[in-house]
């Protein structure tokens, strides 16, 4: 962007503030500049004395503005240096995602054009730069490692050895193959060894650990910002102490190297602590960014960490230290080549200001959609000789606006490299862009982003997430787990038996049914077994082996599962049969209102507003449900619907069971339709009689839009001029009687149902083409992460943190679930916050007390809200970003997942503390959710557990309370595949019949132990081997264990061919495949095709025999390579039955 470069040439301030830092004449303070100017100065600067900037601000939601303006002015990395959190407290776990990305920061330091940090994050120490460069290390094809002295330095640096990656800061040795995620990469990668020597390096996909694409080189650079050569110092500096507070961490240190709160030892680690200055050189400069808030910052953290310490130093809970645990200030780095910027005249605090330079500069206001304004602007320019740059953010908006100036006569002039200033009275427009407008009135130029028209543009990046394989672990079995077995019904699984009969060596899953009774079903039969989901374990009821009361279940639901099929095609069919009003495509005022939104959609966000669109374009009455938990986007694919309504002069209704969520969304439409002239009301009690009359009458006469309302919408008195969507927000949480009248509402009107429980993928595979579903599937992105510890439950901690919201102006949910005791712990936080307002909330409150309490905290009228797991859904509280949660181990994972949810949803860094009641004993089903809890958090793990439970409430809600109780009967995935056969058998589809091919081959076909040790991921490759059903599925399920294990033998190749074999036979209705006395033994379920049988019967070159009867069969007499014969057999009978079906 050498014409944004070149406008310092023009501007003698600039030149000014250049010489100044050349000639060393700092501190210098420059007056005048804010917003995307501020970002230009510091690139101008920067640049043209070649060196590289550290920005320091103190204001954490700067940060990420700063970094996005510098990124796209240097074209090239920049960096963020963030703030981590000091765990000086005891606690289980705790999240290091932030850890991660400053020791990337780090590693990133060389290639990099900016840095971006707060004060406060400058004043944290960091790893020592020789340790850093120590354990910092690369691998590459040739290179030579031992494993086993790798895996050592792997744990000294922080990562955790797993059997299967997950998250970042994992690695994973399976014999010759090592998978790590280091902060380096953007994916995990793997690394095959032939010996010692590194044979090949690839990355490899996450969610299906299968690789992606060879690699040059892994980067690996430690996961915490604490490594040691060795523990044995520190030891003996925390016993000369003589704390028996200290006694535990001893051992734990003793034991295991290191425990997540060894913060507080920080200066037994180090002699020198170093920071983040103490990597860079001279090549930067440093711009303070108001040095009033800089200044602010460093006293504030300063004043909340000495806090901390000398609470728990009083308590004998922190070792004494002559050593300070961060910077008290940042005044001896300050003194460095160093620019001050500020908005005015004023450095603030004790800066030494050496010179000054005042900044004639000024940010410009956005033109709001309203382009006529913009035109008015640039013909004014041009006349009077300014240059002006135009940054637009994609090539294809650039053209379309190029062609909207020519319509206007504007002559803008485009450039693809922006590699010259334009001159007097001279637009260019090239693609870029910046976070706000600007102009500089003195040299007559203007800077003018697209954000200030068309505000889409540097949009968060969101990348799509695979769908297919976003369920694929929800089926991993441990043992101990309930099974459905399709034939037997429920057991519990045990585990992996290997057995050996008549010298065949196989492996067999090993179930317990009723009585003690025991059921070992093949590895090739696990598509039959799939994991029990549905009711509780404590209400799963194991079915007995051989008897009747499973088949009896089956036909229950089977006759269940039909009626709700005949009743949803039924309704299917009577609204596709309705002509609606045929909308046109999206106006450009459509495509306007959408480029407003300021987030980059995600893919499912995309896909469902084209569905909708689709619909509505159709002609046909739409009848939609969006499904999605709370941040996910449901709002906007509603909005969009609705302004496509509007655009058409229809009117909208917009039906939501809350009066909180009524304002809630209120607020929402109003902000996004305000430059439309679009009129939007609320109706609720929240409106007074007068009020509502008004909306009354403007819905009747058509001057009204939009209405948003609770149930009062479908009072009497509402009628619609021109009523063309409803939109209703989670429909079964309305009454008997308002169902009744929304049904009423909804005829030949567009009907649009959202809900806040996710639905699993494969119930809408079943409902595929009797109802219409529109699923978010994918969770926002969050601009810091959630900040999550588990801990004893410690009153000094929940101070502390509740403390440091309320004195950043946020609010937070201090969850105890226990109604009779929540009055009792609201007094107990007011004793400890006495100047803080205060209020608890529960659902046993009348509706019109707790809305109020609801709409206060809401307003921010209430800073702590005491509440009970009410808060789980529902609410989008941006102003709350710190949650306590009281007993964490008594709550489920998806609770616990959601509630997590309810903080993060701002650009503040959010906080999470999962407590347990001090030094209980937890029993063994509390141990294992905590256990989860701390995997969830740690790594995320527990995602996968937390969404399986919520999309099963969602596909209760969906389909109601009887067929929620078929599902706890039969489990999910078995009550899916009958809800499946059920529709297409009333479609008309060929439904194939369900029996079960026993395989009898006499070859050891199994996955040895040592080949893939954990049992948890046997299973999952068993399962994808018994799901094989063609040729290419076989070679990649052989490829992917090639990838991920190496080389593997002949059981496993046996064990791969015979699920091939067996996938064919299902093909043919064969039921039975036996090696028995010489010979192979094929047995027909039902007749066979007569073209495959003369067929095969006319090649002489296999002795093959036919018999036809009650069965028939096919028998051939073997040599060698018998299996291979098998297929080529099976795969001749197939191409014969096809062409046979051709014929017909």
């Amino acid at each position: 962007m050498n014409a944004l470069l070149e406008i310092s040439n023009i501007y003698p301030e600039l030149c000014a503030i250049e010489n100044i830092v050349k000639e060393k004449r700092t501190p210098v303070l420059v007056s005048g500049v804010t917003g995307a100017q501020k970002n230009h100065l510091i690139y101008s600067v920067a640049k043209k004395l070649g060196k590289k900037a550290l920005v320091i601000t103190g204001d954490i939601s700067e940060t990420n503005v700063i970094k996005e303006d510098l990124e796209q002015l240097f074209n090239n990395n920049v960096l963020l240096f963030k703030q981590k959190e000091y765990v000086f407290y005891d606690v289980e776990i705790s999240t290091k995602d932030i850890e991660c990305e400053r020791i990337k920061t780090l590693a990133s330091l060389k290639d990099a054009s900016a840095i971006v940090a707060t004060a406060s994050s400058l004043m944290q120490y960091t790893l020592p730069k020789e340790m850093f460069e120590k354990y910092r290390f690369g691998i590459k094809v040739s290179d030579e490692f031992d494993l086993t002295d790798l895996s050592k330095k792997l744990v000294e640096m922080g990562y955790k050895r797993v059997s299967q990656i997950e998250a970042m800061g994992q690695f994973s040795i399976r014999g010759s193959i090592l998978d790590i995620f280091t902060p380096c990469h953007k994916n995990p990668m793997r690394i095959e060894f032939f010996g010692d020597e590194v044979d090949s390096v690839r990355e490899f996909d996450l969610m299906t650990q299968i690789s992606i694409e060879n690699a040059k080189e892994v980067l690996i650079i430690p996961v915490r910002e604490m490594i040691y050569d060795d523990v044995n110092p520190i030891i003996e500096k925390i016993q000369k102490l003589k704390n028996e507070n200290f006694y535990s961490d001893i051992q734990k240190l003793t034991e295991n190297g290191y425990f997540p709160s060894m913060d507080k030892y920080l200066p037994f680690v180090y002699e020198a602590l170093p920071t983040l200055f103490d990597y860079l050189d001279d090549d930067y400069i440093v711009f303070v960014d108001e040095y009033s808030k800089v200044s602010e910052n460093i006293k504030f953290y300063d004043k909340e960490q000495n806090e901390i310490i000398t609470n728990l130093l009083d308590k004998g809970l922190f070792p004494k230290s002559k050593k300070s645990y961060f910077l008290n200030n940042l005044d001896n780095y300050l003194s460095k080549p160093s620019v001050y910027l500020s908005a005015v005249m004023y450095a603030g605090g004790d800066a030494k200001i050496k010179e000054v330079v005042n900044i004639s500069a000024k940010t410009l206001p956005s033109y709001s959609g309203k382009t006529e304004f913009l035109y008015d602007d640039l013909n004014y320019w041009k006349q009077n000789g300014y240059r002006v740059i135009l940054l637009i953010s994609s090539k294809s908006k650039l053209d379309s606006i190029k062609t909207s100036l020519e319509n206007e006569d504007i002559d803008a002039q485009v450039t693809e490299s922006l590699d010259k200033i334009p001159n007097e009275g001279q637009i260019i427009m090239s693609v870029g862009s910046l976070s706000k407008s600007f102009e500089y009135p003195t040299i007559k130029t203007v800077v003018l982003s697209d954000k200030s028209f068309a505000p889409s543009s540097v949009k968060k990046k969101r990348h799509r997430t695979n769908s297919k394989n976003a369920i694929k672990s929800f089926d991993e079995l441990h043992i101990g787990d309930y099974v459905v077995h399709r034939t037997h019904g429920i057991g519990q699984y045990i585990g992996i038996k290997q057995l050996v009969v008549d010298g065949i060596t196989k492996d067999y899953i090993q179930i317990k049914y009723k009585n003690g009774d025991y059921l070992y079903v093949p590895t090739n039969q696990l598509d039959f077994i799939h994991k029990y989901v549905g009711a509780e374990a404590k209400n799963v009821k194991l079915n007995k082996l051989g008897g009747v009361e499973w088949h009896k279940t089956t036909q229950k639901v089977k006759e269940s599962v039909m009626e709700l099929a005949e009743d949803l095609i039924k309704l299917y069919a009577e609204r596709n049969s309705l002509k609606g009003y045929v909308y046109p495509p999206d106006t450009p005022w459509q495509k306007q209102f959408e480029d407003d939104f300021k987030y980059e959609e995600t893919f499912d966000q995309l896909k469902s507003i084209n569905e909708v669109k689709a619909d509505m374009e159709k002609g046909k009455i739409m009848d939609r449900l969006l499904c999605g938990d709370v941040g996910y986007g449901k709002t906007e694919v509603a909005i969009r619907a609705a302004f496509k309504t509007v655009m058409e002069g229809k009117q909208v209704a917009y039906l939501v069971p809350t009066t909180i969520l009524a304002q809630q969304h209120y607020n929402t439409f109003k902000e996004r339709m305000s430059e439309y002239c679009i009129n939007v009301e609320m109706m609720s009690r929240f409106r007074t009689k007068k009020q509502q009359e008004k909306t009354v009458v403007g819905l009747k006469n058509g001057s009204l839009d939009v209405v948003i309302g609770t149930h009062r919408i479908l009072s009497k008195d509402v009628a619609f001029k021109d009523l063309g969507l409803l939109i209703i927000d989670e429909e079964q949480r309305f009454g008997v009687g308002h169902k009744e009248a929304i049904k009423k509402l909804k005829n030949n009107v567009n009907v649009l149902t959202l809900s806040a429980t996710p639905i699993p993928r494969t119930l809408n595979m079943a409902l595929v083409g009797i109802r219409d579903l529109s699923v978010l599937s994918e969770p926002p992105e969050n601009r810091y992460p959630i900040q999550t510890f588990i801990l004893e439950r410690n009153e000094s901690v929940i101070k502390t943190a509740i403390d440091r919201e309320l004195a950043r102006g946020g609010q937070v949910y201090y969850l105890f679930n226990r109604v009779e005791n929540i009055e009792v712990k609201t007094a107990q936080i007011r004793n400890m916050f006495p100047d803080a307002r205060i209020a608890y909330a529960h659902g046993k409150m009348t509706e019109n007390m707790l809305e109020g309490i609801m709409i206060d905290f809401l307003n921010g009228d209430i800073d702590i809200l005491v509440c009970t797991t009410i808060i789980e859904t529902g609410l989008d509280v941006s102003n709350v970003n710190t949650i306590i949660i009281e007993d964490a181990d008594k709550l489920g994972l998806s609770q616990l997942y959601q509630l997590r949810g309810r903080v993060g949803r701002s650009n503040r860094l959010a906080y999470a503390y999962m407590t347990y009641e001090k030094s209980k004993v937890l029993d063994s089903v509390a141990q294992k959710r905590l256990q989860a809890i701390k995997e969830f958090t740690e790594f995320g793990s527990g995602f996968k557990i937390a969404m399986r439970d919520l999309e099963i409430r969602g596909a209760g809600n969906l389909l109601g309370k009887q067929q929620h109780g078929n599902m706890n009967l039969v489990g999910y995935d078995m009550y899916c595949m009958l809800l499946e056969r059920a529709v297409k058998e009333l479609k008309g589809e060929t439904v194939s019949t369900i029996f079960e091919t026993t395989i009898e081959l006499n070859f050891d076909a199994y996955i040895p132990e040592k080949y893939i040790m954990d049992e948890n991921v046997r299973i999952e490759m068993y399962k994808k081997i018994a799901d094989i059903c063609d040729e290419e599925d076989a070679l990649n399920i052989s490829d992917e264990l090639i990838d991920r294990f190496g080389e593997y033998g002949t059981s496993v190749d046996n064990l791969i061919k015979i699920a091939y074999i067996k996938s064919l036979c299902i093909k043919l209705d064969i039921s039975k495949l036996t090696q028995k006395d010489g010979l192979i033994i094929f047995t027909f379920n039902k007749n066979v095709s007569t073209k495959a049988i003369v067929d095969i019967l006319a090649d002489k070159s296999r002795k093959i025999m036919f018999s036809s009867g009650e069965k028939s069969y096919l028998s051939y007499k073997y040599n060698d390579d018998v299996l291979n014969n098998i297929k080529i057999i099976l795969q001749s009978l197939l191409k014969s039955s096809q062409e046979d079906k051709s014929d017909i």
